[in-house]
């Protein structure tokens, strides 16, 4: 049995003129969401066995904030700059690469790729996955290589969990 959790960035920021996509940070809605949210999961799933993050500055600082909150250590976190492209091909072929060691993983990507995941590989349709948004995916296999549709078993959205 393999499980991943896929991880929309958190909320980023618009507010500097002239700097690149991939260095947009967080705004403080979205550090918000990324605490609320990983304080959610902490109290609802184990850890998982390998945390993954896009390049970007906006998926890399929810990563960094999940890996606070569930324990993970930071020096174990891979950057992958593949992630950060737009193209869905590069969520699967992150997924399915993967070390079998691992049962489970977290993987903080961005909108388009994971919409597309998801609901290809999920068993529940999910129109639209929110900043900081998590769906976690369950698969039966003991190989990531030959993950095939599986079950959806987590949808945590931060609209959910504020007063």
């Amino acid at each position: 049995m393999k499980t991943i959790y896929i991880v929309r960035h958190a909320k980023s920021s618009w507010e500097y003129e002239g700097i690149q996509d991939i260095d947009r940070p967080l705004k403080r809605r979205g550090i918000k969401d990324a605490y609320l949210v990983a304080n959610v999961l902490k109290n609802q799933i184990a850890k998982p066995d390998a945390f993954i993050s896009s390049c970007a500055n906006r998926a890399l600082h929810t990563g960094i904030i999940f890996c606070n909150i569930l324990g993970f250590p930071m020096a174990n976190l891979k950057i992958s700059k593949s992630l950060y492209s737009f193209s869905d091909g590069y969520l699967v072929k992150t997924i399915k690469a993967l070390d079998d060691a691992y049962d489970s993983a977290i993987v903080f990507s961005h909108d388009h790729g994971i919409n597309t995941f998801v609901n290809t590989f999920g068993n529940k349709p999910i129109s639209h996955v929110p900043t900081c948004g998590v769906i976690g995916i369950q698969f039966d296999t003991d190989h990531w290589k030959s993950i095939k549709p599986g079950k959806t078993i987590l949808k945590v959205f931060p609209k959910n969990h504020k007063d």
